[in-house]
């Protein structure tokens, strides 16, 4: 019986699942290395750096729908997909814990502040004003999660 052959020394095994292999995840079409290009309406800009194209996420000068490729690629994947440069975090999720639970903190603990959440639960919202502007910010899009990154 002969045996597989063995793939060259540091390349990946085929036959073996990858560590970290997932949605968002090297190998899922997603770029993971600059210089990235931006695609806006049919036109392609860059090279940017990823500590721009973060920056740039943070602002909201790009959108999670925006077309993005890696210099070593030519497929886009859509700026959401980059990771770590949005949330993994919904918004419409976050929306629908603030207006229905942001009286007992629920929406800040999904965005991880564990302790303004139990700050919230233990006022009951700051007696509802907490709730009202946390309520008011999360549907303009003014909280990031606690990492600083936009919500997608």
């Amino acid at each position: 019986m002969t045996q597989p052959p063995t793939p060259p020394y540091g390349a990946p095994d085929p036959n073996q699942p990858q560590p970290g292999a997932g949605y968002n995840q090297p190998g899922y079409g997603a770029p993971t290395a600059g210089p990235f290009y931006i695609s806006y309406l049919g036109q392609e800009q860059g090279p940017v750096d990823f500590g721009t194209l973060a920056q740039m996420a943070v602002n909201g000068q790009l959108k999670a729908d925006t077309a993005v490729r890696s210099g070593q690629s030519q497929q886009y994947v859509l700026a959401k997909d980059v990771p770590g440069l949005f949330s993994d975090k919904e918004w419409v999720m976050t929306l629908i814990f603030t207006w229905l639970l942001g009286s007992l903190g629920i929406d800040r603990f999904y965005l991880g502040y564990t302790g303004l959440g139990i700050a919230k639960l233990l006022t009951c919202g700051g007696l509802g004003i907490w709730s009202l502007i946390d309520a008011i910010l999360v549907t303009l899009r003014k909280i990031p999660d606690a990492q600083g990154r936009p919500l997608r």
